[in-house]
């Protein structure tokens, strides 16, 4: 139904697009501006208008005109062109016909294999036609899916005239991996009623709530003397690290909790004697439980720092994003039509918290509701991504029914 489909997923895979965290550029590689050009290509070639590439923001945006006289919302799909840290290079998709159910050998020479003993999400898709890595890269499914199925749903509409909808507007972003990429998304110009981001995962998923966001840096000053005469007289750094780390709730991190429950996550910790730091996420989906979290940092670092006449232990924060159920859920009518669009296509829709975020998270607070459906990929972030050709088209399917009965 969808020929250009599978050829044009694997044709962008194998374009690198990183991000890049410690950049100070948008988009942060060079890589994403050069697929942004080939995707405003793409997108003139197969009929979209008002193409477009924002130097400002790193979007590319376009428009299909509306065929129906009916008074219908203008629907927005929104997809990201980065991809995650972790090798991008030379990626090399591998397509498996006909799963069997068993292991799958991405890669014979290193010994990597994607196994259902490993991996249990594999048992839904026997029968099914994967792409796969090569074991030493990621795929890229994350979020290349959600552009060809745009691309796809795009092109179908466009072939198809008869099937009427509304004005539908588009955008592929940058650095959506490294959490800036919708900073400067410019809600007013993109002027769409409500919205998509099609980066979820298994078929049915269709998400509108995300966690409460936030960064901490913790940065501790020592006083490092000779180990022999230091009683009275060192402070040591890094033992203030790790009280710090001790004092926070030991079963709040993301290893022991799953659904709607929060944590602290220590990324990184680095330091001597002198002095250390430690980099931390904070996420809730509570605002309140959210704002308790970040309180508790702050008042872990005054206690340490009592014994001191100077502060020692200081806590810098920075909220990434919120909960976009906040928003959402004052208007429920983008949920309620991907709920009956994917219920007539016999999907199953699997409503549930993202523990994460989304570009949504951000652009629902910028007055645009957008919450987040499923582009079909497993296993993220990784050489174990997988993602089915048949997830991709349902994906594409439920694109094209929401514009459908959107125009109804």
């Amino acid at each position: 139904m969808y020929k250009n489909l599978v050829e044009r997923f694997l044709e962008y895979v194998k374009i690198e697009t990183q991000s890049d965290s410690s950049s100070t550029t948008v988009p942060s590689t060079q890589s994403q501006v050069e697929f942004a050009k080939k995707l405003m290509k793409d997108l003139q070639e197969i009929g979209m208008e008002e193409v477009e590439y924002n130097d400002e923001n790193g979007f590319v945006t376009a428009t299909l005109p509306s065929n129906t006289d009916n008074d219908v919302p203008v629907i927005g799909y929104i997809a990201h062109m980065d991809t995650a840290d972790f090798n991008a290079e030379n990626v090399n998709p591998q397509i498996h016909e006909n799963y069997d159910g068993g292991e799958i050998v991405l890669n014979k020479k290193m010994g990597v294999k994607l196994s259902p003993k490993d991996f249990p999400n594999m048992n839904n898709y026997i029968g099914q036609t994967l792409i796969t890595t090569d074991g030493t890269t990621l795929l890229g499914s994350d979020d290349k899916s959600g552009i060809v199925e745009i691309f796809a749903a795009m092109e179908h509409l466009i072939n198809n005239p008869d099937i009427k909808h509304g004005k539908i507007r588009i955008a592929f972003g940058p650095d959506e991996e490294i959490g800036v990429g919708a900073d400067k998304f410019d809600v007013d110009h993109f002027a769409a009623d409500f919205a998509y981001t099609i980066d979820g995962g298994p078929v049915g998923e269709l998400e509108y709530e995300s966690f409460n966001a936030a960064g901490a840096n913790v940065l501790i000053q020592g006083k490092n003397v000779h180990p022999g005469t230091a009683k009275g007289k060192m402070v040591n750094a890094l033992k203030l690290a790790i009280a710090f780390d001790e004092a926070l709730p030991s079963q709040d991190v993301p290893e022991e909790t799953e659904d709607r429950e929060g944590f602290f996550h220590l990324l990184g910790i680095t330091g001597t004697v002198e002095g250390a730091s430690m980099n931390y996420i904070i996420r809730d989906h509570d605002r309140e439980l959210f704002i308790k979290r970040k309180q508790l940092m702050r008042d872990i670092a005054i206690r340490l720092n009592a014994p001191f006449e100077e502060e020692r232990v200081k806590v810098i924060m920075k909220d990434s994003y919120y909960n976009m159920r906040e928003v959402i859920e004052k208007d429920m009518r983008p949920v309620e039509l991907a709920d009956k669009a994917m219920r007539n296509l016999d999907i199953e829709p699997d409503v549930k918290p993202i523990r994460g975020g989304t570009d949504g998270s951000k652009i629902s607070f910028m007055g645009l509701p957008t919450p987040n459906i499923f582009a079909g990929g497993e296993n993220f972030h990784g050489r174990y991504e997988f993602v089915a050709v048949e997830s991709m088209e349902r994906a594409t399917d439920v694109l094209v029914e929401i514009a459908r009965l959107a125009a109804e």
